[in-house]
């Protein structure tokens, strides 16, 4: 005989049928404290449907999860929390799909493939001159880097680089990439670059050692000779600055301070400038000694050259003029922005011809700086020439910046140093003798 399970109720309402059928259905039907998948009413069997249907959802999820995880480790193994390899799974190949592996970096930079599809923003036929060699690749970059953010990004001119031995593949990969612009590299030839058949080699030699002995800078250098001569005769005959009219001389390893908000090229093209500088200050007497009178020799051979208005007033002090001596005042020719027509001008060739011919850049040490800055103050009118006051610049070890409001507010100059370290107000400087003859004060107005 199979007896009915006993309700823990039994006993308590045995003498009210209603009471004790009210027990037996809460203890066995839907929610009870007996019920069960077997246990009667239509809520039971539908919450154990329910139950096992999402059962079902659960273990279909587990299963995505594991093939999801065995896809995405098929090419390699994955690394634990702690940092540790776990062992490859096993996974039967049939499942692996047929994949190449990611092909791996070139072994050498190769030049970007589209520098020649970059389009020029900027309305002037001009370009960024950079003589460097390829060690100084790092400062290269460091200069490229200011000027861009600070200017070229807007007009993306093109660069140009030249150098007396070849670049390297890796000095025109990283320049091509960091140019906003066209990049070209030039070979200087080698005739620009040698001393010259007609110099004494003897008597460059002795020179070489008396200049040592005295310490003059750069005084026992050769190649920064050449350097100089060629800066100063030949830069704007190489055949990538052909097609411009304008260029900005950019130094290795500068430093650029404020946003240049206008085309400086414009500038220079609306307004009839030929050359413009940031910096000035007196060339070392030492390295010059025959420049002044070696160029009022080939005045007084050429008198149509000297302009009529020209600023004889700023490089010979006490309104002298050619009777008085050179002051040693040049445009520091580390940074300058020029008209190209200049160099190219008959003036200035045969002036350049007559000082290589007497022998100074290599018998004493003329500078690039001074000879530019001569030709500057005697062949162009003073009205030619431009002071760029709101640029701030570096070049060691001299640095000027703008700090009138509306530089900094405005073309958001970062100067790192006080307005009294400023070269311009410095001693050494020549910036007041400049603003004494242009008529201007410290700002440029």
């Amino acid at each position: 005989m199979v007896y009915p399970p006993v309700s823990p109720h039994r006993g308590r309402f045995d003498d009210n049928p209603f009471e004790k059928f009210r027990i037996q259905r809460s203890d066995r039907g839907a929610g009870g404290i007996l019920a069960g998948p077997d246990s009667g009413g239509f809520r039971a069997r539908k919450r154990y449907a329910k139950t096992k249907l999402i059962r079902l959802v659960l273990i279909a999820i587990a299963a995505f999860g594991v093939l999801w995880l065995l896809w995405n480790r098929r090419d390699g193994v994955p690394a634990t929390t702690e940092g540790k390899k776990e062992a490859p799974l096993e996974v039967p190949k049939a499942i692996i799909p047929d994949r190449k592996p990611d092909p791996l970096p070139p072994a050498k930079p190769t030049k970007p493939s589209d520098p020649d599809d970059r389009v020029q923003w900027g309305k002037e036929k001009a370009t960024l001159v950079m003589l460097v060699r390829n060690r100084e690749l790092k400062d290269a970059l460091q200069s490229m880097k200011q000027i861009e953010d600070r200017f070229n990004r807007d007009y993306q001119y093109p660069w140009t680089f030249l150098n007396d031995e070849p670049f390297t593949e890796e000095f025109i990969y990283w320049t091509s990439k960091r140019a906003s612009g066209k990049t070209e590299y030039g070979l200087i030839p080698k005739a620009q670059w040698t001393v010259p058949d007609h110099i004494d080699t003897t008597r460059l030699q002795n020179t070489l050692k008396e200049m040592t002995a005295k310490q003059v800078i750069y005084g026992d250098s050769v190649p920064y000779r050449h350097m100089c001569r060629y800066n100063s005769g030949f830069f704007w005959r190489h055949e990538l600055l052909d097609k411009y009219n304008f260029y900005w001389r950019v130094e290795p390893g500068i430093g650029f301070y404020c946003d240049q908000e206008y085309d400086p090229f414009t500038f220079m093209r609306e307004n009839k400038k030929k050359y413009s500088f940031v910096v000035s200050l007196p060339e070392y007497r030492s390295t010059i000694e025959t420049l002044w009178s070696t160029t009022l020799e080939f005045v007084k051979l050429n008198p149509q050259y000297l302009a009529k208005n020209n600023s004889l007033g700023f490089i010979v002090d006490n309104d002298k003029g050619l009777q008085g001596d050179y002051n040693n005042c040049h445009f520091w020719s580390n940074f300058e922005i020029g008209d190209l027509s200049f160099w190219r001008s008959e003036a200035y060739t045969k002036y350049f011809e007559f000082l290589d011919q007497k022998g100074g850049f290599y018998y004493e040490r003329w500078g690039d700086a001074p000879v530019h800055s001569i030709a500057a103050a005697l062949f162009l009118d003073n009205s030619e020439l431009h002071w760029f006051s709101d640029i701030g610049y570096k070049h060691n070890p001299f640095a000027r910046c703008p700090f009138d409001t509306d530089a900094v507010d405005h073309a958001r100059c970062v100067c790192p140093f006080e307005e009294s370290e400023n070269f311009d107000d410095d001693g050494y400087s020549c910036m007041p003798k400049w603003w004494k003859f242009k008529g201007i004060d410290k700002t440029g107005k």
